[in-house]
């Protein structure tokens, strides 16, 4: 029996969730919810729920590790064992792992390190459910974090992905686009600047589609960006009161 792949827009262009191809999932950002950590962050994005605590910076006690003219960052990134429906075997796997190789290099991108030479900055994700683009939606955290923590950064990262579902460009893959889409390209960029420092892709894309794909990103980086600007507004400024202009509700669904 053949099997039918199932199918992810329907003839009015909507995807199973109602959304269009340019649309998000629900985001909302947080910052300072762990009250030990010197940073942090919680993020719900669709049916994501990711923590992000950071410590430091601090004494590097590996003094092998330790670079004289810099801090290094360390990121651990852990799929919590609830997290997803099949239950995960506590710790981290490779994937988990190559994740954490990721997000550090890409926050090593944008930390001033230079302040802080023979230390570390630890910056910890936990992925509490996972929905599709825990990456993207932990890297958006992570950088909210840090500047909670007053790590100098030259500016906040935000991340997005976009990919090819049914033959369409689309943003923001949900759970079931993502494991029987076509491809998937996680971008993560320095919105005030628009320098990349995340770039990946699974799958194939013509160059026309990978343009595509990439400006939605792109733009749905600048929402992004207002809304990490927005939790951090709330925590640090009167309620209403904005550092430059005003901001959204907290919350973005387009």
């Amino acid at each position: 029996m053949k099997l039918v792949k199932e199918k992810l827009i329907d003839g009015d262009g909507k995807r199973r969730d109602g959304r269009t191809f340019d649309m998000l999932r629900p985001i909302k950002i947080d910052a300072g919810p762990l009250k030990n950590a010197d940073g942090s962050a919680y993020i719900e994005w669709g049916n994501n729920k990711i923590m992000v605590g950071v410590y430091g910076p601090r004494e590097l006690q590996q003094k092998h590790l330790q670079e004289p003219d810099r801090a290094i960052v360390q990121v651990q990134y852990t799929m919590a064992s609830f997290s997803v429906e099949d239950r995960k075997k506590p710790g981290q796997g490779r994937r988990e792992n190559e994740i954490s190789k990721i997000l550090s290099e890409a926050l090593e991108g944008v930390i001033i390190s230079d302040q802080y030479p023979r230390t570390a900055i630890n910056v910890f994700i936990e992925v509490l459910e996972a929905g599709a683009g825990t990456r993207c939606a932990g890297l958006t955290a992570a950088s909210v974090a840090l500047a909670d923590a007053g790590i100098p950064m030259r500016g906040l990262v935000a991340s997005c992905a976009a990919g090819k579902i049914d033959g369409q460009v689309v943003l923001d893959l949900d759970k079931l686009e993502d494991n029987i889409g076509d491809a998937d390209l996680p971008v993560g960029i320095i919105p005030t600047t628009g320098e990349i420092v995340l770039l990946q892709m699974d799958g194939h894309l013509s160059d026309l589609e990978f343009e595509k794909a990439f400006g939605l990103a792109r733009d749905a980086c600048m929402k992004i960006h207002e809304l990490q600007r927005e939790a951090l507004s709330r925590k640090y400024f009167n309620e209403g009161e904005s550092p430059k202009e005003d901001e959204p509700d907290g919350e973005v669904t387009s």
